[in-house]
């Protein structure tokens, strides 16, 4: 189960879990149409896919989502809390509603899929892969609200792994500046003369790194691992 499965980064990670031998469910708050362009996707190259609709805010949302993923596949190996919101703010102007809209995504929701899913996940002896960012480990003033969230779940990464274990291993992966077709090129250009790798991440380069937490070692658990080719050496 991938939220927030249906463009960009989360497409990738669905497709790249597909093509690796995995049935695919996708949720999606309002892009109904790319959701199902790969779930279509999914069942081309061989395997099941599915498209829910989830507000991964709304306990309701998740419990539904979750129960409509198990139906049709009677089991959950692995979980991938993608879906969050990003947005660039000044701090010191910062509404009370934008600081509770980020953290209802990016933290609370994470939380409320996670624990809806989990005794399907220790039954199956499962992993949960959180996506996390660089700005959950650097300070950048613009995206203050951001940055906290994304501490809060590399924080909850540590909690859920000593919680969950030993049947349920919990991993983050933490992309730093991720090129995309909507990017904003001059940012781009000058991340990547940044960045010791010279170049700035792909959505491939976040799907390999979950893929290695879906299928590899089941001793690693409580990472966060940082996949931004040195940006944050900088």
């Amino acid at each position: 189960m991938v939220t927030g499965g249906a463009r960009r980064i989360g497409r990738e990670i669905a497709l790249t879990l597909a093509r690796a031998g995995a049935d695919v469910a996708v949720t999606y708050r309002q892009s109904k149409d790319d959701a199902l362009r790969t779930a279509h996707e999914i069942e081309a190259s061989g395997r099941r896919g599915l498209a829910i609709e989830c507000d991964i805010r709304s306990e309701p949302s998740v419990r539904a989502a979750v129960a409509s993923v198990i139906e049709p596949f009677g089991r959950l190996d692995i979980l991938v809390n993608n879906a969050a919101n990003f947005e660039a703010a000044p701090l010191d102007s910062m509404s009370l509603e934008q600081w509770d809209a980020i953290f209802a995504s990016n933290a609370r929701g994470p939380f409320l899929v996670t624990r809806e899913a989990l005794p399907h996940l220790r039954a199956a002896q499962g992993r949960i892969i959180h996506l996390g960012s660089l700005g959950g480990i650097q300070a950048w003033p613009g995206h203050a609200h951001y940055c906290a969230s994304k501490a809060a779940l590399h924080s909850l990464t540590h909690t859920m792994a000593r919680a969950f274990a030993p049947e349920v291993t919990v991993n983050c992966v933490a992309p730093g500046f991720i090129e995309m077709k909507d990017s904003p090129k001059e940012a781009g250009k000058i991340f990547a003369e940044r960045a010791p790798m010279r170049r700035n991440g792909t959505a491939q380069d976040i799907a390999d790194a979950v893929l290695f937490f879906a299928t590899g070692p089941r001793f690693i658990t409580g990472q966060i691992l940082v996949v931004d080719g040195g940006l944050g050496l900088i």
